[in-house]
């Protein structure tokens, strides 16, 4: 395993603002999201606000194992049947399309990372209202689950205990993360956990926490741009996330969206 990075308080400090921006971003590209909205479009505004506030996108020269070269775009934009690190292209949205928007951007040496999801239009599927708001209550679930000398495997079994008791099937293969000086870092935060094992969290350390789900798979297949993580069935998926602090009393979260 890699080396767990603890932070002090100024980098916290940092981490803070960083948490404020991404979410700042994120409920502006989300007010913006409408019907006729181009995917390339919600790009090119989160490439403007980045730059703007003197931050760099984490995601333009990110390229893992499980990509197809650099990801190349500053925002992730997954919509219906897409989960994951969805490139954005080409796409006008339409009434009652359900959008994740992930987004992760460092700002003075420190990232922050989060996503949500919501429904585009006035057409509200019930199926897809219980989605995003299943995603929401186990974000919540492992955040009120998180904090000093909490074993992380407290904060899986709170997020896999919700998405599993809505009926929905877990995948564990991606799921959340250690963030700070750089997006991805150790530990791996499954959705589904086992309580009273793993590593025991500290005050310092920053978690990305991002339940995700789709409705009858837990199988994902990979679109022709390499990078897309779709449901294997073709049915839709939801996506949420906050970057949260571990502190001496519990756990901060960092990418509360402005009121």
């Amino acid at each position: 395993m890699r080396m767990i990075e603890i932070l002090d308080a100024g980098e916290l400090r940092r981490a803070r603002r960083s948490g404020a921006l991404v979410a700042d971003i994120l409920a502006t590209l989300r007010d913006r999201c409408t019907v006729g909205t181009n995917l390339l479009d919600v790009d090119r505004w989160a490439k403007a606000m980045i730059i703007d506030a003197g931050a760099q996108s984490c995601y333009v020269d990110y390229a893992p194992s499980f990509g197809r070269g650099p990801f190349g775009h500053y925002i992730c934009t997954s919509v219906n049947d897409a989960v994951l690190h969805g490139r954005p292209h080409d796409q006008v949205l339409a009434d009652g399309d359900l959008v994740s928007l992930d987004l992760a951007v460092s700002l003075d040496g420190i990232a922050a990372d989060s996503a949500v999801s919501f429904l585009v239009g006035d057409t509200r599927p019930a199926e897809s209202v219980a989605l995003i708001e299943t995603t929401r209550r186990a974000l919540a679930a492992g955040i009120a689950a998180a904090g000093p000398g909490v074993r992380l495997g407290d904060v899986s079994h709170a997020i896999g205990t919700v998405l599993s008791g809505a009926g929905y099937p877990v995948n564990t293969e991606f799921g959340g993360h250690g963030i700070g000086s750089t997006m991805h870092q150790e530990p791996h935060v499954p959705n589904l956990g086992r309580p009273g094992r793993g590593y025991r969290l500290r005050p310092g350390l920053l978690l990305a926490l991002e339940p995700w789900v789709m409705t009858d798979t837990d199988e994902l297949v990979t679109a022709e741009d390499g990078w897309t993580l779709r449901s294997a069935t073709g049915c839709r998926t939801a996506h949420s996330e906050h970057t949260i602090a571990i502190t001496e009393d519990g756990a901060e979260v960092l990418t509360l969206a402005p009121r």
